[in-house]
Formats: structure tokens, C-alpha cells, sequence
């Protein structure tokens, strides 16, 4: 049997990856994410549990998952990573209405503040800033990244020409979440 390639979801939350993740599912990837948000050691442990997830599973997506990319890239050659994005202002208000005012650890290692109330400035130049480090990471190695806005593009062609799979007959893309992620 052919081992799977690695698919890593880069995208930061609020921006389709639970999607991403069944849409992966279907496909026949086991995937792992998010993990460690609760950890209050992230900031720490982070390289570690990303590493050891990304090793058990086919495909990773969610925290702590995203800012790690260039170490997944590393500890993983040949793999294919998908930044799902969205417009900054639009996943800006979409943060600060799912997280509110609740705090995590794993929001305060990516943003500096683990609320985004308050604070969207900074989330938002943090979603900006991740963006643009990603596309500059993979600008000579454009068949390594799939830069889709999921939620305002949904569907089974970007990802399966991505990952060079035939399209699954009679089952729709999935929209997990999607109540709870629009604008």
C-alpha cells in the first residue's frame, strides 16, 4: 500500500476548516485538529504536538497547526498545504462574534491576547500577517499550496484538482459550521 501524501490545512480558524477537515474525511484522510487549545503550556509545546499529530495522521488543519507551517514543511518534505482565507475584516468580526470575550491559551501564543475582544486590530493584522508569510514561504513552490477562500467558494474542484483525486460521485461538499462562521 502507497503511503498518503501529508495535507496540511494552514488556515487559520474561522475561515472553513472544519469544511476543510470532513471534505478531507470524505476523501479518505484521517484528520487531526484542533488540538491544545486549553494547553497552558502551548507556547511551549506547541513544535511538539503538532509534530507528533502530523506524524499519526494523514492530514492535520486547526490550531496549532497554522503558524507552525514552515516546521511542518520541514519535518515533512513533498507535502501539500492548503491556506484557507478570507477577507481580513470579514474574519475579524466573525472572530470576535464566535470567541467573544472567552480567552485561550492557544489564541494568546498566536495573537498575543487571548480574546479578540478588544484586541482586532491585532487579530487582524496577526491573519494578515500569517497570510502573506505563507504565500512568501511557497512562492517558488506553487504545487505545494492551495490558496482557497472556502467559505465564499466551496466545492469539490480546487481541492481534488489540488490533490489530484477524481471528485466523489453524488456526495455535495460539505459546510460544517455554517451558521456559526458567516459574516
Amino acid at each position: 500500500m502507497q503511503k498518503r501524501q501529508k495535507v496540511f490545512g494552514i488556515g487559520f480558524h474561522k475561515t472553513g476548516t472544519k469544511s476543510l477537515r470532513k471534505a478531507l474525511e470524505i476523501l479518505g484522510y484521517s484528520v487531526c485538529g484542533p488540538v491544545g487549545a486549553r494547553n497552558h503550556d502551548i507556547a511551549r509545546d506547541a513544535i511538539e504536538i503538532a509534530l507528533d499529530h502530523a506524524a499519526r495522521f494523514d492530514a492535520v488543519q486547526d490550531n496549532p497547526f497554522p503558524p507552525l507551517f514552515r516546521e511542518l514543511d520541514a519535518a515533512f518534505p513533498g507535502s501539500k498545504f492548503i491556506l484557507t482565507t478570507e477577507d481580513p475584516d470579514i474574519w475579524t468580526a466573525r472572530a470576535v462574534r464566535y470567541f467573544g470575550e472567552q480567552t485561550t491559551p492557544m489564541r494568546e501564543w498566536i495573537y498575543g491576547e487571548g480574546s479578540p475582544v478588544g484586541y482586532e486590530d491585532i487579530y487582524r493584522t496577526r491573519f494578515e500577517r500569517h497570510t502573506a508569510d505563507v504565500l512568501k514561504h511557497f512562492a517558488n513552490r506553487p504545487e505545494d499550496l492551495l490558496v482557497w477562500a472556502l467559505t465564499t467558494e466551496p466545492g469539490w474542484s480546487p481541492l481534488c484538482k489540488f490533490l489530484d483525486l477524481d471528485i466523489p460521485a453524488k456526495i455535495p461538499f460539505p459546510h460544517e459550521n455554517r451558521g456559526q462562521s458567516q459574516a
